[in-house]
């Protein structure tokens, strides 16, 4: 996966100093950011010219007492033909010299008003998340009360049905039979659409919809985390499935852990009504209300004055 500066342009407010159009394709391949004071001694042996080369307050100062040409060639040395962008934070003045290498060097300059230690986490967060891997599943990703459910399934056994009823009360597809999920951090998965795909879902019978035309902006996610696993599954009666609720499984997507829920259908089941109920209780539980709990505090009560 790469970003171009353009597409960074498009996510983080700059002001741009310098840029062309070879300059603003160049693509950023890695989510590390230089901040170039030990470089700027001269010691060059680990230097990493592809990454975004960010000044801040101290590096600014160091610039500004190199004085004349010495500037100029220090600066030449730290930006290459590989480097991205260079961006001065603080809304520090951006010397000339440093125009100058821009320009030679056809990469684009950046200036910010933002203190350099946000900006800079704000550039990681960015790029960690656009850089990240993707592996695409099957299911439908709803965003249900606020929450991120990703329903799964046999081919043909509803889901995008379910889908559609769902954003018809009232909550948000995110995408439709494939699912491109990637790993945000170590307790987060994303999930988002396929472009070609985006805001549109498949019902057999009646072809492609666009959910977003026939129901409104407020229909429509671009993105959302995976909170919630609905897996549904075809009704066994000889199947002995979960009653109580306490037989909670996992499923892992990009490394990350997500509950899951494993829900029978068959005729006269309401699967959305369900899906509901059962990411109501998702968030109960999360917040510390059990009904399992409390309804085995009630049983285990009722058996001892019985006795």
């Amino acid at each position: 996966m790469t970003v171009t500066v353009a597409e960074l342009l498009e996510k983080i407010k700059f002001d741009v100093r310098y840029s062309s159009e070879t300059a603003l394709k160049k693509e950023i391949t890695t989510s590390d950011i230089t901040r170039p004071g030990l470089e700027m001694t001269g010691y060059l042996e680990y230097y990493t010219p592809e990454r975004i080369q960010l000044f801040g307050m101290k590096e600014w100062s160091y610039a500004q007492n190199v004085i004349g040409d010495n500037r100029y060639d220090l600066l030449k040395n730290i930006v290459t033909d590989e480097t991205p962008a260079i961006i001065v934070a603080r809304g520090l003045d951006i010397p000339d010299e440093m125009l100058a290498v821009a320009k030679k060097r056809d990469t684009v300059l950046l200036q910010s008003k933002e203190p350099t230690s946000r900006l800079n986490g704000a550039l990681t967060a960015f790029l960690d998340e656009e850089l990240a891997e993707r592996v695409s599943v099957h299911g439908v990703l709803m965003d249900i009360f606020g929450v991120g459910v990703l329903i799964q399934g046999s081919s043909g056994i509803g889901k995008s049905e379910t889908g559609l009823e769902l954003v018809k009360r009232g909550h948000r597809l995110v995408a439709d039979d494939r699912v491109d999920v990637y790993k945000k951090d170590e307790f987060t998965v994303m999930g988002e659409p396929a472009e070609i795909l985006r805001h549109l879902i498949e019902i057999r019978g009646v072809g492609i919809i666009d959910v977003m035309s026939l129901f409104g902006a407020g229909a429509v996610m671009d993105k959302s985390q995976v909170n919630l696993t609905v897996f549904l599954e075809n009704f066994d009666h000889e199947k002995a499935y979960d009653r109580l609720g306490n037989g909670e499984t996992k499923t892992d997507f990009a490394g990350v852990s997500v509950p899951q829920v494993k829900i029978p259908v068959k005729t006269g089941r309401n699967v959305s009504v369900i899906i509901e109920a059962a990411v109501m209780n998702f968030r109960a539980k999360n917040m510390g209300f059990d009904a399992t709990q409390l309804f085995e505090d009630r049983l285990t009560n009722l058996i001892s004055k019985n006795s």
